[in-house]
């Protein structure tokens, strides 16, 4: 059975942490156990209609110390955000566990504001965690309890697949590909519309059948036990149709080049907000 935080303080909730939030709670999570702050009113105002849970415009409202605390922000906002919060810290297993997900903000950025010896762990889910389907890496600090790490893989595990690595420098590359990643595959179905639109079809169509294709072709993969590669390959008779667009599409320079370049980026920017 899977162990989830109680209570829980959940500071920010915007796209990410509302869809972690909801799942959170369809896992069996007690609103009653969860604390939100969250300073748009507006924000605020839906969350207690929805869920009836208590929800915040500062930290300074908290009145007890929590299991865990969720930091769900911009990276550009991490630095005014942290400091209030350094006063929940107890020191390792005596304190809270501190878990951002924003990209590129180190464990020892974060320590800066919360203490050397605050359990922190840094994670990067993404967007399909909204439906169960997402992908979490974590890494954490050497002051993260056994129980602790049980407690972030419960929270992690109820919005998808989740996995560990033990060095910090990995999660910049992990937000670039599994983080950054839908995007480039929502793209890939814009891109595939657009074609369809440039070769004739009608535009609604165009976009139906690119929508079906890329969703479809994503459930086939995460149900099936051959590789990407070879699932390629089965679609691909030689001399035909899918053959002569692969062509294209993965001549020098490819698709394989822009996404490396792609990733190479996205990971350069992940590493400037270490800073």
């Amino acid at each position: 059975m899977t162990t989830l935080p109680s209570p829980l303080l959940l500071v920010g909730c915007g796209k990410m942490g509302g869809a972690l939030l909801e799942r959170w709670l369809d896992h069996g999570l007690a609103a009653t156990t969860v604390t939100v702050v969250e300073p748009h009113e507006e924000t605020a105002a839906a969350l207690r209609e929805r869920y009836n849970l208590t929800v915040l415009s500062s930290p300074s409202e908290i009145s007890e110390t929590p299991q865990a605390v969720v930091f769900a922000v911009k990276p550009q906002m991490m630095e005014d955000t942290l400091p209030p919060y350094a006063g929940l810290a107890g020191g390792g297993a005596e304190g809270p566990l501190f878990i951002s997900i924003a990209a590129g903000r180190s464990i020892e950025s974060l320590a800066r504001h919360l203490g050397s010896d605050a359990a922190i762990i840094r994670a990067m889910p993404n967007t399909p965690a909204a439906i169960g389907q997402g992908m979490t890496v974590a890494c954490a600090s050497a002051s993260v309890s056994d129980a602790q790490r049980d407690l972030a893989a419960g929270l992690f595990t109820t919005v998808g697949a989740f996995a560990w690595v033990d060095s910090e420098e990995l999660l910049d590359p992990v937000t670039a590909v599994s983080g950054s990643g839908p995007a480039y595959v929502f793209l890939m179905a814009e891109c595939l519309a657009q074609a369809g639109v440039a070769a004739g079809l009608d535009e609604d169509l165009a976009h139906r059948l690119a929508r079906a294709t890329v969703s479809g072709s994503g459930a086939l993969l995460g149900r099936a036990d051959e590789t990407a590669a070879e699932l390629r390959k089965n679609v691909t008779s030689p001399g035909g149709t899918t053959e002569a667009a692969l062509d294209v599409l993965m001549a020098e320079p490819g698709l394989q080049s822009l996404l490396t370049e792609a990733v190479a980026a996205a990971a350069a920017r992940a590493r400037q907000f270490s800073s």
